[in-house]
């Protein structure tokens, strides 16, 4: 039996962890930290566990070997380095950290510690981003010339940040407003496919903005521009403020293109027998969710597939943090 605590609940995601673990034969929570004790109190009792306001009690407990660190973004920082510093392995849900320098700095803890880390870019784990990344490393498309991944919802529209989640639309602790937020699943598809083909980030462009002000002036949408080191060029595009929610995404090559449009995937290139542009329906298995393939891996069962590495959400969170400062925000 696995035996983990949560460092911070305040995530919007966190209720959906918290459920996931409840049906988990082979995980317990034991406790539960947050800084606001009725919103730790809560989520302790819906986890089972015992609500604690001492972060020591949980980092000096032996028995609790991992930990899952939902807080909002910006007291990231201090809890994964103390979290490293215990030697206890950790899950932090996205994005890691607001800069690229704090990141790194998370990053070096985790390194020294040599804990495994994991974070919520759940994207990885389905059948069409599996499918590109193969296709793509394969050298089916080509050279690569072209993505483009969006990634929207209806977040600001529907007020869903109003009440009990308002702090992911404050800039000062979420790091960014909708671009950031939903860019962050995004962002990471396009440096997850395309890192090992068209090399490293070479520069970066990025625009926000924002229509309802009804979470005053943080950006509601926007969109950055990557070159990388080959010449490609990738395009992430988030919102809060699509009427419904939606992920097209687009790869193209000299020799193939991939787009994935309302969950079907079409495919041509002049390598793949069939691949002749229209829907393609041979596809890899759905994956576990990115936050199961945390404690499956810690129980050592085969999960199949890489775990993020904590260098490859630092990395995110520095080009995102790039594009916002291109945005001039």
């Amino acid at each position: 039996m696995l035996t983990t605590a949560f460092l911070g609940v305040a995530h919007i995601h966190t209720p959906d962890f918290i459920n996931r673990l409840n049906k988990r034969e082979d995980v317990q929570v034991k406790a539960v930290y947050d800084h606001e004790a009725e919103r730790g109190q809560k989520r302790a009792e819906a986890s089972h566990a015992t609500f604690t306001p001492d972060i020591d009690s949980i980092l000096n407990d032996p028995e609790i070997t991992s930990v899952v660190i939902c807080s909002e973004t910006n007291r990231h920082g201090d809890l994964v380095e103390r979290v490293a510093a215990a030697g206890k392995h950790m899950f932090v849900e996205k994005p890691l950290a607001v800069t690229g320098s704090e990141a790194q700095r998370m990053a070096d803890a985790i390194t020294r510690a040599g804990v495994t880390f994991q974070t919520g870019f759940a994207s990885r784990s389905t059948p069409q981003m599996q499918f590109i990344k193969r296709e793509v490393a394969a050298g089916h498309l080509g050279t690569i010339t072209r993505m483009r991944h969006c990634n929207g919802h209806s977040g600001s529209l529907g007020g869903w940040f109003d009440t009990e989640w308002r702090w992911i639309a404050d800039a000062e602790q979420a790091g960014g407003g909708g671009f950031a937020d939903l860019g962050a699943h995004s962002l990471d598809i396009i440096l997850w496919v395309l890192r090992g083909v068209c090399g490293e980030v070479k520069r970066v462009a990025g625009s926000v903005g924002h229509a309802t002000n009804r979470y005053g002036d943080i950006d509601e949408y926007g969109a950055g521009l990557i070159t990388f080191d080959s010449g490609a060029i990738a395009e992430v595009e988030a919102s809060w403020v699509d009427p419904k929610l939606h992920s097209p995404v687009e790869v193209f090559g000299t020799q193939g293109q991939i787009q994935v449009i309302g969950g079907k995937v079409f495919y041509y290139s002049e390598h793949v027998e069939g691949a002749d542009g229209g829907e393609w329906t041979d596809l890899p298995a759905q994956q576990s969710h990115a936050f199961e393939l945390f404690f499956d891996k810690l129980g050592g069962k085969p999960i199949g597939v890489d775990l993020v590495t904590v260098e490859q959400a630092a990395e995110e969170s520095r080009v995102m943090h790039e594009m916002y400062l291109a945005a001039g925000a």
